[in-house]
């Protein structure tokens, strides 16, 4: 049987990377997914690809940073599936590396937004569904540079942290509600946000040294997260799962 079996699931930042990933890999396993996204025409070619692998999928656009816009988003996948089962949060942005002595304040305050904020408004506006079912699985994804410093300027680092501290304190809080909650930590991902770097020399030969020995891909982040979502992590709450290569704790 299909681990997601005629689950809802809504997943952020779903029209590239780690979020196109991951809506596929949930439809391939019987999710009905939402596809969401602030690009909108790359979510509807997402979930078109679904729907043309036989699965079942709507799209939307999204602003996470705008509540009525989540408020809107959250109504559509409502309207269209009843229910949210499984929420991923996976909409971020990189800060490029920018040490607090060169950031601008208004851009570390939109990482901020971005990458904490965003979060907080999509699950408020999810929980309610998940805590009226008394069930649900919530995915949210950080970063190796939430775990340690070095993986990001000021900006992606704090915001990193937070959202480690932001999945802990939802796991306390809901729990016993029924609503599981725990967060991934990835390493360097194969993804447009961080092409720019990822093909350095010294990026290169900082990957051949970690144990996995090479840059990850964004199925490897969706396996994580499938799992994280399916009933075999049921006893599983508040766990920042890293999934790097080893890069962490090697390195």
């Amino acid at each position: 049987m299909n681990r997601l079996e005629g689950r809802a699931a809504f997943i952020t930042g779903a029209a590239s990377g780690i979020g196109r990933a991951q809506a596929l890999l949930f439809a391939r396993e019987g999710a009905r997914v939402v596809v969401a996204d602030l690009d909108a025409d790359g979510a509807e070619r997402v979930a078109a690809q679904i729907r043309t692998e036989g699965g079942d999928a709507v799209s939307t656009g999204i602003d996470i940073t705008d509540e009525e816009s989540v408020a809107t988003a959250i109504a559509f996948a409502v309207d269209a599936y009843g229910t949210i089962d499984t929420l991923s949060n996976t909409a971020g942005m990189f800060d490029k590396m920018v040490p607090l002595a060169d950031a601008d304040r208004s851009f570390f305050e939109r990482v901020l937004t971005v990458n904490l904020t965003g979060m907080f408004n999509v699950t408020k506006a999810v929980l309610p569904h998940m805590l009226a079912a008394g069930k649900g699985a919530i995915v949210n994804i950080a970063s190796g540079a939430g775990l340690r410093g070095g993986g990001g300027g000021i900006g992606y680092t704090s915001s990193k942290h937070a959202v480690v501290g932001f999945t802990k304190q939802l796991a306390a809080d809901y729990g016993r509600k029924g609503v599981r909650v725990n967060a991934i930590a990835p390493g360097l991902i194969d993804t447009p946000m961080v092409s720019h770097f990822s093909k350095a020399p010294e990026t290169v030969a900082g990957l051949k040294a970690q144990p996995a020995g090479r840059l990850g891909q964004p199925e490897d982040i969706a396996n994580a997260a499938l799992f994280l979502a399916s009933d075999e992590a049921d006893f599983i709450h508040a766990v920042t799962l890293s999934v790097d290569g080893g890069q962490v704790d090697t390195l």
